[in-house]
């Protein structure tokens, strides 16, 4: 095939219309045009531009040879088809089946892959199916009912599915596994611009129903996935691994290879297999709040006159400044059109996300605001891998506290946010009107200068100027910040050797909550890996899956 780049289309006009360029380019004629598909879709708004799609597509001609031979450019190139998805039969299977511990994206790829190369993995899951997680959820919000083992943090599907869907990720992917999970995700029922968006997502709705449709597969393949039950304990024995679990069934199993992707909220199991000895360290993370401003506002800022146009959809943006010595403030896990909600698993803690449907279609656009953490910020936490959980936990009560103890998260306009610091307050005018909180649970106005240490919080400060400057309003009065936002990554890893196997011999480590991945994507194609790892190793070589 022939991956053709820099092609372009209006906002106006069809993608059907890339028809007639792509034969431009390549200097063919229509008759000679076999078939071609768009792989990559990206939205130009350079600013003194008109707003264009910028598209690359695989296309396959009758004579490949003698087409390349007449291209002089750049914009064209010679590829290979991607591998075809083949289940992989390993040269030897095991006595015991492996097993998955949680069954977020991570642990589902990895019990998928497992399932298809034959081995009928045991999924062991401690929050519930995603039709009666979405119920639990939803009674925590309304009725501050929390279930500690079923809710945002914890059950199927893992965080990711009650957030954004985005499905973006900074791994490099020499082998195009990150390819073949956006097939997956449209196979079981995700919208297919995700294929090729720049920045694809599937929304919370979508999401749940692709999730459903994931964990069928593994149980048609024989596969078992079990419901509250939550890893207790591991013990090591002459035949492997033996898993203890609690929970709803009390069991155990004996396996040779135990996967764990137990995600970045599982404090309980970080600290088992801290008095296990299993090698473990602390690992930089952030926190920070979230911030909330008018979806409309967001539009006119980076759309300006094409703003609302149907093509468009509600804006994203991605914003980084400065803090103290230096210290990187970002924007993360930014929602278009999208709701704060609540997203604690610890009775007494108060822990905000951010989450849109697919339509993004709410009035407020919302985005973590994070600081940068390193261990020498947490040090009166203790020297040990769980210091930085501890001060996870004690930011996350100081805020359930600052909310007034009610389960109402502690709020505050940004420039009184500002002020608080002593920081200058940018003119007001830019915003077209205030943000109406959207915190599931309603919040309480709070002074949140006392929420987080005193160089976070003016990092936090320092960096909102800095997004004023490119997007003027951001730090005007209007907009809201809520906070706390602490569980936007793992402050574990746990250490893993070359075949991403732990320190102790079985043990494999995968996901966000062992400090490798950090989102959808980068936590299912750790799963892959794991997956397809362990499978050359009953054989001594060879792949699956992509």
């Amino acid at each position: 095939m022939i991956r053709v780049t820099q092609l372009g289309l209006s906002i106006e006009e069809p993608v059907e219309a890339l028809e007639k360029q792509i034969c431009h380019k390549l200097k063919i004629r229509l008759r000679d045009l076999k078939r071609w598909e768009v792989v990559r879709r990206s939205l130009d708004a350079r600013r003194g531009h008109a707003f264009r799609f910028s598209y690359t597509a695989d296309v396959w001609v009758e004579d490949e040879e003698g087409c390349m031979r007449r291209l002089s450019g750049k914009d064209a190139e010679r590829r290979k088809e991607d591998p075809p998805i083949l289940p992989h039969v390993p040269g030897r299977k095991p006595k015991h089946p492996p097993v998955v511990v949680g069954f977020g994206p991570a642990g589902m790829f990895c019990a998928l892959l497992l399932a298809r190369a034959g081995l009928c993995p045991i999924v062991l899951e401690r929050g519930r199916p995603v039709e009666e997680r979405v119920q639990d959820v939803e009674r925590f919000w309304k009725e501050g009912v929390l279930d500690p083992d079923s809710n945002v943090q914890f059950g199927e599907g893992g965080a990711g599915t009650f957030s954004d869907g985005k499905l973006n990720t900074l791994v490099k992917d020499r082998e195009g596994i990150g390819r073949f999970i956006l097939r997956e995700f449209v196979g079981f029922g995700a919208p297919p611009e995700i294929l090729y968006d720049a920045k694809p997502h599937i929304g919370t709705d979508r999401l749940r129903e692709v999730v459903r449709s994931l964990r069928q597969e593994i149980l048609s393949l024989g596969g078992q996935i079990h419901f509250s039950t939550c890893l207790s304990g591991i013990g090591q024995g002459s035949e492997g691994l033996r898993v203890f679990c609690g929970g709803a069934s009390e069991a155990s199993w004996v396996t040779e290879a135990l996967f764990l992707a137990v995600g970045h909220s599982a404090r309980d199991t970080f600290a088992m297999l801290e008095g296990m000895g299993v090698a473990m360290e602390q690992k930089p993370f952030a926190v920070g709040f979230r911030v909330e401003h008018p979806q409309e506002w967001v539009d006119l800022v980076q759309y300006r006159e094409y703003a609302g146009h149907k093509s468009l959809g509600p804006a994203p943006y991605k914003v980084t400044g400065k803090g103290t010595g230096g210290r990187g403030v970002y924007s993360f896990c930014m929602c278009p059109g999208g709701l704060v909600v609540a997203a604690a698993s610890e009775e007494g803690g108060l822990v905000t996300n951010g989450m849109s449907n697919y339509r993004r279609d709410e009035a407020n656009a919302n985005a973590a605001i994070l600081v940068g953490v390193t261990p020498a910020d947490y040090e009166g936490y203790g020297k040990g891998p769980l210091a930085g959980v501890a001060f996870q936990r004690d930011l996350e009560r100081k805020a359930y506290r600052l909310g007034g103890s009610s389960g109402r998260a502690p709020a505050e306009d940004v420039s009184d946010y500002l002020a608080g610091l002593g920081l200058s307050v940018p003119e007001a005018g830019h915003l077209p009107k205030a943000a109406v909180p959207s915190y599931t649970m309603g919040v309480a106005e709070a002074d949140l200068s006392q929420l987080l240490p005193r160089e976070l919080g003016l990092s936090i400060g320092l960096g909102l100027l800095d997004f004023q400057k490119s997007m003027p309003g951001f730090a005007e009065k209007g907009g809201v910040l809520t906070g706390v936002e602490s569980r936007s990554s793992s402050p574990v890893r746990i250490l893993r050797n070359e075949r991403m196997e732990a320190s102790i011999p079985g043990l494999f480590p995968l996901g966000e909550g062992a400090g490798y991945a950090g989102g959808i994507m980068s936590a299912a194609m750790d799963g892959c890996k794991a997956a397809r790892t362990y499978l050359a190793s009953l054989e001594g070589e060879g792949s699956c899956g992509a």
